[in-house]
């Protein structure tokens, strides 16, 4: 194994390998990028967007459980992708721009430099990559539901040009025909181009990030250490960025200690601010059979306020033709192989949890705990009441209407404010969006863990891409502002 590159990047998911790509163009720059899970290039399972259910829960997941909830559902599974593209390599591709009123709040919260006049070249970069496609609107149940948001009052919206506003649309999707365009399909393959500037290490699990005195000097991995004579480069996500610091004696020093792992660093932002996107559901029994016509089973959304006065919605639906039933049917609600389901999820979820070791052994999953509905107003709690009952309002429209046979979940008996929250907490679900845990933010603040150029604060040659740097949650599906990230945080170091 060589043992010495200018780069090393620990986790060849959507940012790195994004990261990866940008650096080996620059001249003479050789890059280790280290990937748990396999390679993508050439598997079909992988490469084809209409197969991404059948990735939950295998090897290609770390399929994370999550700790008992006081207020949610502690069921809940947080699939994340093990292989070249992480997540944009075993998700459904829904593509958004980070909205410009996320952007701002970054900006206002200590990201100086993240606004939206600034970002723009970066989404620009991404674009130029990037095949973004909307489906064929060929589902007639989909067009169907599109019709009943318009009756009731949602215009329909472009998500590719216009801003996210209450309205209805077709997602755009990162996708070239039926093929997903993940990170490592738009930026590394083929991977033999790469011949040596690139060296990739797949079903490499990186154990412990190696310091000389505050200076990140390389990682050790199960053949030994690997070193950088640059930088070292973390994008293993919400979940796995903040336990690989922690292993390595990077985090909050009295749970470090703990655990009887030795304080190399003190920074106590890591692991905070877990953030995600708690989701609900009612799913219908269909009158005739649903059809197939689809790309990848989630094709349309819908935005919109749940209380005036609002500057962006806090409320987002996804349809899907097909039920959605992984943490109903546990609970004993009545499913169906013939049906379709609304998801309602909180935009920006005012929720915060934690992630933390179970133990020193690296082998062990961290302890996340979501803390899902604990926010002290209740807000998460109010929206996702609310969009209960907006779905209920979709599906009375005529349009909808004629495809319902009968609501399997919550069931009709559910209508109080009270019977639909003990509902929702029991069954909830996510969006797969975890993020926040090493966020960035201005120097003076001690829970930030990286400043606005992603270096880790105290330590030199350590740097974040992924979506745990977010400072709050975004209102859509974060995985394109994953690129984005990767893109500028190789800008960061090229140009330093």
């Amino acid at each position: 194994m060589k043992t010495q590159f200018d780069y090393i990047v620990v986790g060849g998911g959507t940012a790195g390998a994004v990261v990866a790509a940008r650096l080996a163009e620059q001249p003479g720059v050789q890059v280790a990028l280290f990937e748990a899970g396999p390679s993508d290039e050439g598997d079909d399972a992988i490469l084809t967007l209409r197969n991404w259910p059948k990735l939950l829960r295998t090897p290609l997941d770390f399929d994370y459980l999550i700790e008992p909830q006081v207020r949610g559902n502690g069921r809940i599974r947080h699939a994340r992708g093990k292989m070249l593209g992480g997540c944009s390599s075993h998700n459904s591709c829904i593509a958004f721009w980070p909205p410009e009123t996320d952007l701002r709040t970054w900006e206002a919260a200590g990201a100086v430099g993240w606004g939206p006049e600034a970002v723009r070249p970066f989404i620009n970069r991404v674009k130029e990559k990037v095949s973004l496609e909307f489906p064929e609107p060929l589902n007639s149940l989909g067009t169907a539901f599109l019709k009943a948001a318009e009756q009731a009052g949602f215009p329909v919206l472009y998500f590719d040009r216009d801003p996210v506003a209450p309205g209805v649309g077709w997602f755009m999707l990162n996708k070239k025909g039926h093929v997903r365009h993940s990170s490592s399909v738009a930026y590394l393959h083929p991977l033999a181009q790469w011949d040596g500037r690139i060296q990739f290490y797949t079903n490499c699990f990186v154990r412990q990030i190696l310091l000389d005195g505050r200076r990140a000097v390389g990682v050790l991995t199960p053949d030994g250490p690997v070193f950088a004579e640059r930088e070292i480069i973390l994008c293993c996500g919400a979940f796995d960025t903040p336990k690989l610091l922690m292993l390595s004696g990077i985090g909050p020093g009295e749970h470090l200690q703990e655990v009887g792992i030795e304080v190399q660093h003190h920074l106590p932002g890591i692991g905070q601010n877990l953030l995600d996107h708690p989701e609900g559901v009612v799913n219908w029994e269909a009158t005739r059979p649903v059809p197939q016509e689809t790309t990848q089973l989630w094709e349309l959304g819908l935005f919109a306020f749940t209380q005036p006065g609002l500057d962006a919605p806090d409320l987002m639906f996804h349809f899907g033709t097909e039920p959605f039933d992984m943490n109903t049917a546990p609970e004993g609600y009545p499913t169906t192989t013939n049906g379709f389901a609304l998801t309602p999820n909180v935009t920006r979820a005012k929720s915060q949890g934690t992630v933390r070791l179970r133990s020193a052994n690296p082998a062990d999953p961290p302890r996340i705990d979501f803390a899902y509905f604990t926010d002290p107003a209740g807000h998460d709690e109010q929206v996702m009441v609310a969009g209960i009952k907006l779905a209920r309002e979709l599906a009375e429209q005529p349009a909808l209407k004629q495809w319902i046979k009968q609501e399997l979940s919550p069931g009709p008996a559910v209508q109080t404010d009270e019977a639909i929250l003990a509902y929702v907490r029991r069954t909830a679900n996510t969006v797969y969006h975890p993020a926040g845990t090493c966020k960035m933010g201005a120097a003076g603040d001690e829970t930030a863990v990286v400043d606005p150029h992603l270096r880790v604060y105290g330590l030199e040659n350590l740097r974040i891409a992924d979506a745990s740097i977010f400072p709050t949650m975004i209102g859509v599906n974060p995985n394109l502002t994953c690129f984005v990230i990767g893109e500028r945080c190789a800008d960061f170091l090229s140009g330093e």
